[in-house]
C-alpha cells in the first residue's frame, strides 16, 4: 500500500487522549490509518504499544514490524465497517469447534483429547452457559440451537477491536471455545496454543517432526500470541 512507503520524518511518537479514546501523534501529527481514517484506539496502553512501534521505525516505516498497529487498521478500515459479517463467520466455528471431534483411536490419543480437552468444554458450560457436546470421529454433527444462539450473541457483543483479536484467536486455533478461553483468561495464551496443536504434537510423537510444518505452526502461534496480547491491552490491560 502506497501510504505505508514513507520514510521517518518524525522525532518522536506520542500517544494523546482524543474523544472516547486514544490517538498516536507523529510530534503534532496524528496518524491516519491506510483507509485515511483517524487511528483512535479503545486504551491508553494499546496507543503506547503502537506508538513504540512507530518510534522503533528507522529511515523506511515496515509495517511487517509492525503488528499492533496493523491490528488497529484492520479494526477501523475493515472489521467496523463489516462488523455482522465477522462475527457471524465468527460464531459458525462453534457449531464445528475443534474440541468436539474426537479421535476414535487409538486409546492413548483418545485419553489425552478427553484429559485435556474435556476442562475447556466443562468450564464453557458452566462459566459460560455455552453447553457444546463431543463426538468420535471426524463428521459433522451440528450442536444445538440454545448454545449457538448464545455464542452468536456473545460474539455479536463485541467491539470492532475486540472482534479483530478473536476473529485471530478463533481461526488460528480452529476453536471457538478456545478463543473465549483466551479472552477470558481460563488459561494462559501457549497453554490454549498447545492444547489447539494437541492432535499434531500426537503425530510429532509418532512420527517425528516435520520441519516445513513446524515453522507453519511457529508463526501461526506467534500470531495467536499476538492476538491474546492485542484483546488484553483493548481491555486496557497492559
Amino acid at each position: 500500500m502506497s501510504e505505508w512507503k514513507v520514510k521517518r520524518f518524525w522525532k518522536a511518537a506520542r500517544t494523546a487522549a482524543e474523544g472516547d479514546g486514544f490517538a498516536v501523534l507523529l510530534d503534532a501529527r496524528p496518524i491516519k490509518t491506510p483507509a485515511k481514517s483517524a487511528l483512535v484506539v479503545p486504551s491508553e496502553e494499546l496507543a503506547k504499544e503502537i506508538a513504540a512501534e512507530w518510534d522503533a521505525q528507522e529511515e523506511a516505516v515496515n509495517p511487517q514490524t509492525m503488528p499492533f498497529t496493523r491490528s488497529a487498521n484492520a479494526a477501523i478500515d475493515k472489521v467496523a465497517i463489516q462488523h455482522d459479517e465477522v462475527a457471524e463467520m465468527i460464531a459458525a466455528y462453534g457449531d464445528s469447534d475443534l474440541l468436539c471431534y474426537r479421535a476414535e483411536g487409538p486409546s492413548e490419543l483418545v485419553a489425552r483429547q478427553s484429559e485435556r480437552w474435556d476442562p475447556v468444554l466443562n468450564w464453557a458450560r458452566e462459566s459460560q452457559g455455552i453447553d457444546l457436546k463431543a463426538v468420535r470421529g471426524i463428521v459433522h454433527k451440528p450442536q444445538d440451537a440454545l448454545p449457538l444462539v448464545r455464542i452468536a450473541d456473545r460474539t455479536r457483543q463485541m467491539s470492532a477491536f475486540e472482534l479483530t483479536a478473536f476473529h485471530d484467536l478463533v481461526m488460528l486455533s480452529g476453536s471457538f471455545l478456545l478463543g473465549l478461553a483466551a479472552v477470558e483468561s481460563y488459561a494462559a495464551p501457549e497453554t490454549l496454543w498447545d492444547l489447539s496443536r494437541l492432535d499434531e504434537s500426537w503425530q510429532e510423537e509418532q512420527w517425528g517432526p516435520d520441519d516445513e510444518a513446524t515453522k507453519a505452526a511457529e508463526i501461526k502461534k506467534a500470531a495467536f500470541l499476538h492476538a491474546a496480547r492485542f484483546y488484553a491491552l483493548v481491555a486496557g490491560q497492559g
